[in-house]
């Protein structure tokens, strides 16, 4: 299994940090994601997963269940 990259720009994260502390706990316990990291700073979240386990769009959905607008970007 190769690993992909992918990142998101997650739209309303504040900098106070614990939506980008929830954020990565959630996305990390999701089956196939390998690592997570989310910048509130600039409004990014970054994944490492198993293409052969989820899909991008899958990961996006979760962060949109959370409350925040993203979208695909390769990386």
């Amino acid at each position: 299994m190769q690993p992909a990259k992918v990142s998101f720009p997650v739209i309303g994260l504040s900098l106070g940090g614990c939506g980008a502390l929830t954020l990565e706990r959630v996305l990390a316990r999701l089956d196939g994601v390998l690592r997570v990291y989310v910048n509130p700073a600039i409004e990014n979240a970054y994944v490492d997963y198993d293409p052969e386990r989820i899909t991008p769009a899958r990961i996006a959905s979760k962060i949109r269940e959370l409350g925040y607008e993203t979208e695909v970007r390769a990386r």
